[in-house]
């Protein structure tokens, strides 16, 4: 792709940067930006600025919050007696468009994968743990993407959470395997939530 300016094609390298994001999108919305008002094209560059310095991790869950601890897990509307484990904050998204569960959440930030280097230490499992060690926990519910990495996954956290004395649950597999939970539908969620089944009914 050809560039009359060295300006624009390091814009459109930035924005190409982006997942599923390629050079004619990237341009796109390059082009769109340089035709907005001064005033637009601030206010978007400083939303991006105040989500890299300003966002937070919640620290009982990990999902992305705007303070120490996110409205979820402070909320006592919730069933805090059941946490659902899941890859990102995509996920909790997902499955809150559902409205079929009622819980907490626990986000692992990905998901075991050795072929990427990736593995148990370097996701929250240990502060999965730590946070049933308070005896207040009845159920764990494993919401991870039907991949061979979720299973891998879950399979690993069955070993950890059997040592406690809590129902280990997993969604029910509407959801086709290689699917990833950010793309079901909300209908097909909300049921695998709803219709969640013991995890040892499917080992073994």
């Amino acid at each position: 792709m050809h560039f009359s300016s060295r300006l624009l094609e390091l814009a459109v390298d930035e924005f190409g940067r982006l997942p599923g994001v390629g050079k004619k999108t990237a341009l796109r919305l390059v082009l769109h930006l340089l035709k907005q008002p001064n005033a637009e094209v601030a206010r978007f560059t400083n939303a991006i600025n105040q989500l890299k310095d300003q966002i937070k991790y919640c620290k009982s869950c990990f999902n992305i919050s705007d303070q120490d601890t996110c409205e979820i897990c402070l909320s006592n509307k919730r069933d805090h007696e059941t946490i659902c484990v899941v890859e990102d904050t995509r996920d909790v998204m997902a499955i809150e468009n559902t409205n079929q569960y009622n819980g907490v959440y626990h986000v692992l930030g990905g998901l075991i994968s050795p072929m990427d280097g990736v593995g148990p230490s370097d996701l929250k499992i240990e502060a999965l743990l730590e946070r049933l060690k308070t005896g207040n926990v009845k159920e764990i519910i494993l919401a991870l993407s039907a991949t061979m990495e979720g299973d891998t996954t879950i399979f690993y956290l069955y070993r950890k959470l059997k040592e406690f004395d809590i129902q280990i649950s997993t969604i029910a597999r509407g959801i086709a395997f290689g699917g990833e939970l950010e793309y079901v539908d909300e209908v097909t969620l909300g049921r695998s939530i709803a219709t969640r089944i013991p995890y040892e009914r499917t080992v073994g």
